[in-house]
């Protein structure tokens, strides 16, 4: 079973130490908006090679799609939580943080459904908590006008007017 404190670097003995006497999950920083860009890729790198090595971890990809997002590379972290989700359907954080992505990135009408998933895979009082939290705020933004586009109309008309009036422009252009 790979821990925490193996993607932890071997030299940050400050943080192996909260680490190991901690119940709390062991991070190699504790504010997440001051990471330097250095140690957030390297600690992708490291999260890369760890679920390469352990293919079955639902865990492990979570972070990883974790660190992604951190690292502003949504399409990326998508798909890593998306395969924690594939590996452990039942996985609540993997649930949740894919549920809690959508969110941020407004995808109302995806974040909510995916948010009732992961509070029906909550294991425990704390879990649930943090899913009706969620939830809530899900319903507010909807509530207080958070738009939803939905891209079911063809834009071929949009497209092609734009095109003729790109031309007529280019044209008067010319002209003159």
């Amino acid at each position: 079973m790979l821990t925490a404190e193996a993607l932890i670097p071997a030299n940050d003995t400050a943080t192996l130490e909260r680490a190991s006497r901690s119940s709390l999950p062991a991070l190699p920083w504790r504010d997440v908006h001051n990471v330097p860009k250095e140690e957030l890729t390297s600690f992708i790198a490291r999260l890369e090679r760890a679920c390469l090595e352990h293919p079955d971890s639902a865990d492990l990809r979570t972070c990883l799609g974790m660190a992604r997002a951190m690292n502003l590379e949504v399409y990326k972290s998508i798909d890593a939580l998306e395969e924690a989700r594939t590996i452990d359907p039942t996985n609540f954080w993997a649930q949740m943080k894919y549920a809690e992505l959508q969110y941020r990135l407004r995808v109302l009408n995806l974040a909510e459904p995916e948010t009732r998933r992961a509070m029906d895979l909550a294991e425990n009082p704390m879990q649930l908590a943090l899913a009706r939290r969620q939830l809530q705020e899900i319903r507010r933004f909807a509530r207080e006008g958070a738009r939803n586009v939905h891209w079911t109309k063809p834009l071929t008309a949009p497209a092609i007017a734009l095109s003729v009036m790109l031309v007529v422009v280019f044209a008067a252009m010319l002209w003159r």
